[in-house]
């Protein structure tokens, strides 16, 4: 679902940063040989990933959904000379697609990746986080907050990905549409917990930024 129209949507890339070309290039091989290239961040929201990691200034960012790369690169162009990027994913046949990518960047030595369930990552992971990044199976949304926001350093921020689902957060939801009734209660989760303040900003797919307290 396009919540602006095309036209405006080119306008606003134009006039904003343009897509580094390293990204440029990235952005097309997904497209030519990844299944589900829509996926991928892309340029605009690339821009506003790469923007709000630099207003944070993060050493340890932490990325749930890795897919081919791009998002990570964003917020690697933020980070502490001395940071460290943990991305983490499920899919064994793009490990060596993302690790082409991020060896060309200047942070390739700087992020590491990690293949397997999220949910049993995270609680192994001894770090505390100035930047996280949940855009994976939107089914443990609420499973990844809640073991993300422990290891959130004070003043700390969580983007979360897709949370207007094309619009189905507001439609009549089929009984078995599991994923949009998990967004709505994430939704919620994020308007009212405590330990956060929130906002929903409507880019592309929807993108939140909680700000941990």
């Amino acid at each position: 679902m396009h919540f602006l129209s095309e036209n405006l949507e080119i306008y606003i890339e134009n006039h904003s940063q343009s897509e580094p070309e390293l990204l440029a290039q990235l952005n097309k091989e997904t497209y030519q040989k990844v299944l589900l290239p829509r996926m991928l961040s892309g340029h605009f929201q690339g821009r506003v990933l790469s923007m709000l990691s630099k207003l944070v200034r993060p050493t340890n960012i932490l990325e749930i959904g890795t897919y081919t790369g791009y998002s990570a690169l964003c917020l690697c162009e933020g980070m502490q000379e001395n940071g460290i990027l943990h991305t983490i994913d499920i899919k064994e046949e793009l490990v060596d697609f993302q690790r082409k990518y991020f060896d060309k960047s200047p942070w390739g030595n700087q992020i590491v990746q990690h293949l397997g369930e999220a949910v049993d990552i995270i609680p192994n992971l001894d770090l505390k986080f100035d930047l996280a990044f949940i855009d994976a199976d939107k089914e443990n949304y609420i499973n990844y907050f809640n073991l993300i926001v422990p290891k959130m350093n004070k003043g700390g921020i969580i983007l979360s990905d897709n949370v207007l689902w094309s619009g189905k957060v507001i439609q009549e939801v089929h009984p078995k549409d599991y994923e949009t009734k998990v967004l709505i209660e994430y939704n919620e989760l994020l308007k009212n917990d405590s330990r956060i303040e929130t906002v929903l900003l409507p880019i592309r797919d929807g993108l939140t930024v909680s700000r941990v307290l």
